[in-house]
């Protein structure tokens, strides 16, 4: 599954029966072709009114059409606006690979820049548009969907459950001493051109992606972004990782590699330093440190904690178990602030998903999965063998579930959230959010289901 490719997704037709919905109310679901270059415009414009962002100009249209070429574009439209040009709801959605516990990557469908215009609230739009997007991921035969969210309290009712958080971290680099026992990381820093990062980077980010879960596919337009050689159209999700071209990079951005003693490329760092009236110390700006190594992790994290003029390190996006803590002195020289949920899931085929992560702990599981939208739903066997590998179908009719399997039911939000091994089944269960029928069943999820470190997620999608 790992190799799956949706045949031609982008033009895969419109859900008949959110575009029957939305018609009572005289609306129209339409998929906005990509040969469609005005319809596209009046869509990106939309999108950029719903997040905010200034009116894009003509410059700025042209580089989000590239970006977003393929991608499959849906919009709502109303005959009856005074602009019946412009949707008045908007998404676009992709397949995306996604990495699980395990080092393996599972494909899901992305969804991103869902938008509704105020003036058309509460009219049923964004369930018209998610519940079709839904539908359609899973005829693709994904197993998975997944966006980034700007608000947490629209998407658990369609079935998401937030499975990986993120932190800003904020380091004093006056107070940031490494222990007395902290590794010091062997090998070889290089200041590199961000062309050569360019060619280096997707490779090591491949490496680092598969130690963790949560991480997704770095699209050509992020990488450019990352690397200064295209200027951010919004600072949002709908559009971050879909940058404007520029002919050169960001002459303040810096490019470290770091090498292990083979010479081969085991992490990168990029960033930028401002000074406050030109006078120092200045701030250091983390846009992006991946490491596929320990000691490229060490290595790149003292290299900028020792810069000289620097009183202070800031990072975006990182994960909200981060080593770097451990390895001072002083913990407290690191200041973690807005963490929030990043990541949400929403499971599409229940055994397929399990079938292709690994596992902690074995275990036999019995899961009573409820789904609102009739996807996902039934009951499911899980068993975990010794090895990690997990087996999994749904129970037939009549069919018993083993002796002494554990026996849990939860939504298939709950179990979305699970599914990496972020949350905790037991505290779930405190919440109420998750229901044993066996004793400690929960325990034993969480002995199975738990990940080294937290779910990541890198980037906005």
């Amino acid at each position: 599954m790992n190799d799956y490719t949706a045949p031609d997704f982008a033009r895969t037709p419109i859900d008949e029966e959110s575009a029957a919905l939305l018609a009572i109310g005289g609306l129209e679901l339409r998929l906005i072709d990509a040969a469609d270059t005005e319809a596209r415009r009046h869509w990106h414009r939309a999108t950029a009114r719903g997040f905010h962002d200034g009116a894009p100009d003509d410059n700025e249209l042209v580089r989000r059409l590239a970006n977003t070429a393929g991608d499959r574009v849906t919009a709502v439209l109303d005959a009856t606006a005074a602009d019946p040009l412009t949707p008045v709801a908007t998404v676009r959605s992709w397949p995306m690979g996604l990495s699980v516990p395990g080092g393996g990557t599972l494909p899901a469908w992305a969804i991103s820049s869902v938008t509704v215009s105020p003036t058309h609230r509460r009219r049923g739009l964004a369930r018209a548009l998610l519940t079709a997007e839904l539908r359609t991921a899973h005829g693709l035969g994904l197993p998975l969907a997944m966006l980034t969210v700007s608000e947490a309290t629209i998407y658990a009712r369609y079935g998401f459950g937030p499975a990986a958080h993120q932190a800003s971290i904020t380091i004093t680099t006056g107070d940031a001493r490494p222990a007395p026992a902290a590794p010091a990381g062997t090998g070889r820093l290089h200041f590199v051109s961000p062309e050569s990062l360019r060619h280096d980077a997707p490779a090591i980010f491949e490496a680092a992606r598969r130690r963790g879960a949560g991480d997704v596919d770095r699209r050509d337009s992020l990488w450019d972004q990352i690397l200064g050689f295209t200027t951010p159209a919004l600072a949002e999700p709908s559009e971050a990782a879909a940058p404007a071209p520029t002919t050169a990079a960001t002459p303040t951005r810096q490019t470290v590699r770091f090498d292990d003693p083979t010479g081969r490329p085991q992490g990168f760092a990029v960033y930028s330093v401002t000074l406050e009236g030109d006078a120092y110390p200045g701030r250091l700006d983390v846009v992006d440190l991946v490491a596929a190594t320990d000691a490229a992790y060490t290595a790149l994290w003292r290299f900028l904690l020792d810069l000289d003029l620097i009183g202070e390190v800031s990072a975006p996006l990182r994960s909200i178990a981060e080593p770097l803590v451990w390895q001072l002195e002083n913990p407290r020289a690191v200041r973690a602030s807005a963490e929030r949920d990043h990541l949400w899931l929403r499971l599409l085929d229940v055994p397929a998903a399990l079938e292709h992560r690994r596992y902690a702990a074995p275990g036999v599981f019995l899961l009573d999965v409820s789904d609102d939208l009739g996807i996902a739903g039934g009951e499911f066997l899980l068993t975990v063998s010794p090895d990690g590998a997990g087996s999994a179908h749904p129970l037939a009719a009549g069919e018993a579930s083993p002796a002494g399997a554990a026996h849990l039911s939860l939504s298939v939000a709950a179990l979305s959230a699970l599914y990496l091994g972020g949350p905790s089944a037991v505290v779930l269960s405190r919440a109420g959010r998750v229901t044993e029928h066996t004793e400690d069943a929960a325990t034993q999820v969480d002995a199975a289901f738990r990940s080294g470190q937290p779910p990541h997620l890198s980037t906005w999608f």
